[in-house]
């Protein structure tokens, strides 16, 4: 089967929808002859010239603001903030602007923009650049927010985000844009709001976000040749949230762990446990749902620091033991 890795399904979603809709531009810092940071829009300013791949000053809000005023005109602008920390000099056009004119204009106004942003730590970049704040746009209504794991769904996903007539935050991780996996040639969709169920299991319900999707994979793996059968599912799109699936798959497991990487407090682990005691699954649990997140502290620089701030393969099969074998 043909494989690419997750850049190169971002860049191929990103060519083909500008190659289909003359609407389509990409707007950001280096995006043109640099390539982007992390190479994903590399290649496309000669496809396609430098009034569809614009370079900006070093302004996310000049970023972000471009894009709100170009899609209500009519656009489809693909922003792309550097490090999703960074995002945070975007707040007010955002927040206060993008996610409202919809619901503000009765629906007179569209603002079809979507904003990429590179998140999550790593690559030893430190506090200022490695952070995963994807509950903040959860926490606010107008903004979908999505967050695929593997190649297939970055660009399937990206795709959907780009036709879709709200403003779509699309977080992508710096460590999968070299993993690869599965991508047809040709332009699909992978629908926003729906979660995909990737390991059918029996013993445990596992939710996770991002990379924390291939690492919740390598530990269920790892746990099947003990006996033990988890269920994986991947969100993907964060809001708004199809939690249909997760809720039938605690109710036939009992259990449930939730792993994320942004920081515990405030996360996004913290609505899924809401979600599910909400609902028909709470009279099934046996026992307490638990979450895996990262530390409630600034990303380390430290290599050894930084792994130990966040969900790894190792902490994740320790915690599932003890969900299964009912040390809770």
């Amino acid at each position: 089967m043909r494989e690419l890795t997750y850049a190169e399904a971002l860049r191929e979603a990103l060519r083909q929808k500008m190659a289909s809709d003359n609407r389509v531009f990409i707007i950001g810092e280096d995006v043109g002859v640099y390539g982007g940071a992390f190479a994903v829009t590399a290649g496309l300013i000669d496809e396609f010239g430098g009034e569809r791949i614009i370079d900006t000053p070093i302004s996310e809000a000049a970023i972000t603001g471009a894009c709100v005023g170009a899609a209500l005109t009519g656009l489809r602008p693909v922003g792309e903030i550097q490090f999703m920390d960074f995002v945070t000099l975007s707040m007010e056009q955002l927040v206060l602007q993008a996610a409202k004119i919809r619901f503000m204009s009765g629906g007179k106004a569209t603002v079809p923009m979507v904003l990429r942003m590179p998140g999550g730590s790593g690559t030893g970049a430190a506090a200022q650049h490695s952070e995963s704040l994807e509950n903040w746009f959860v926490h606010v209504p107008g903004l979908k927010v999505v967050m695929p794991s593997t190649p297939y769904d970055a660009k399937g996903l990206l795709v959907a985000a780009i036709e879709d007539d709200n403003p779509v935050i699309f977080v992508e991780h710096k460590l999968l844009y070299r993993t690869k996996g599965h991508v047809p040639e040709e332009m699909y969709r992978v629908p926003l709001s729906q979660t995909s169920v990737v390991r059918q299991g029996r013993d445990l319900t596992v939710v996770a976000t991002s990379i924390m999707v291939a690492r919740a994979l390598e530990a269920a793996e790892k746990l099947a040749g003990e006996g033990v059968e988890l269920e994986v599912i991947d969100p993907r799109t964060l809001s708004p949230l199809d939690e249909g699936p997760i809720i039938a798959s605690v109710v036939k497991t009992g259990k449930a762990l939730i792993i994320h990487e942004a920081v515990k407090t405030g996360g996004f682990g913290g609505e899924l446990v809401a979600r599910i005691v909400e609902s028909e699954a709470f009279d099934y649990l046996d026992a307490p749902i638990r979450r895996l997140a990262g530390l409630d502290i600034p990303t380390p620089y430290n290599r050894q620091l930084e792994y130990h701030a966040v969900p790894q393969v190792e902490t994740i099969i320790a915690e599932a033991r003890k969900l299964v074998e009912g040390a809770y």
